[in-house]
């Protein structure tokens, strides 16, 4: 059995969300009232475009347990989980969207499981209510994750986790630009753990996730953090080379032994645009980890954090 935490940060990513986060403020601290552990609630401002920070600021006046960071414009999900996680204090942080999808409720499943002895707990939805073409996004960036970098546990992976804060020492220093808070957690251990939460359906708004963004979301955490991509574009043109090299076989062992010329401009076409497309797909590929390091030579932020409201003491 793990060693309860004294104290919880939680720290929640604010975009758009002035409808719902002073409600998820209110039900995380009810939650809490009657748990053994304190908690601080840190949330992060992402350059939301309507009253966010607004609420964020009367909330920390009126809860001492909250803390207001607001980003100095809108670097992404992931940027903003970074600024709220480096901020925590206390023993454990547990992780989640403002959208009030995942009830704050369900906090304690995490914590328990975690209190078991494990790194990391996610929350997985016993029944996803996110719709087709975003449950799609999902399970394509989930797919990407676990054969793209080698993460087994990819299924499992939502933005409700519970983790130690021990483990951001691992990724203390990490600086370049795009981030992914599971990848970097995969830095710190292999102890990943599910735990079945109930996921409620969106009350208000919409996802700030289309399909677009998710795959290009995809393609960063791919080219950012693994070299795999540029393997199987070594393989796809190893394999082209062996089947070009069967072809020129074929032509001029028929023109040899058999005295037969392959007749067809089409043929010819054909081969050259399949080679021309493997050859600008592996370019594509390389172009890529060539821009991520051109984003690492500038080295632009993570994030800016312009303002800090409330400060949560220490229990």
């Amino acid at each position: 059995m793990g060693e309860t935490a004294k104290r919880v940060s939680l720290v929640v990513p604010v975009y758009c969300g002035a409808a719902t986060v002073g409600e998820l403020v209110e039900r995380v601290l009810a939650v809490f009232a009657s748990r053994p552990e304190k908690c601080e609630v840190i949330l992060v401002n992402d350059g939301s475009p309507d009253d966010s920070w607004s609420v964020i600021e009367g909330l920390a006046d009126r809860h001492p347990e909250v803390v207001g960071l607001r980003l100095i414009r809108n670097f992404g999900q992931h940027n903003a989980l970074l600024a709220g996680i480096r901020r925590a204090r206390g023993e454990v942080i547990v992780t989640m969207d403002d959208d009030l999808q995942n009830p704050p409720e369900e906090i304690p499943k995490l914590l328990e499981r975690l209190y078991q002895g494990h790194a990391v707990v996610y929350g997985v939805p016993e029944k996803g209510q996110h719709g087709m073409f975003r449950d799609f996004s999902s399970w394509f960036a989930k797919l990407a994750l676990r054969f793209g970098l080698g993460f087994r546990h990819a299924s499992d992976t939502s933005a409700f986790r519970a983790f130690r804060t021990q483990l951001r020492e691992a990724f203390q220093q990490f600086g370049a630009k795009f981030v992914s808070i599971d990848v970097l957690l995969t830095w710190a251990t292999n102890d990943f753990e599910p735990v079945e939460v109930a996921h409620a359906e969106r009350a208000r708004g919409q996802s700030g996730y289309s399909f677009s963004k998710l795959a290009n979301h995809t393609l960063n955490m791919v080219t950012s953090f693994s070299s795999r991509p540029l393997k199987i574009a070594i393989v796809i043109g190893f394999l082209f080379m062996m089947f070009g090299i069967a072809v020129l076989f074929y032509v001029v062992g028929g023109y040899l032994f058999f005295d037969r010329v392959l007749p067809g401009f089409t043929f010819i076409a054909s081969i050259v645009a399949l080679f021309s497309g493997v050859q600008l797909f592996s370019l594509g590929i390389i172009g890529e980890y060539i821009g991520r390091i051109h984003q690492k030579a500038l080295e632009q932020p993570c994030y800016v954090i312009a303002e800090q409201v409330g400060d949560a003491v220490e229990p």
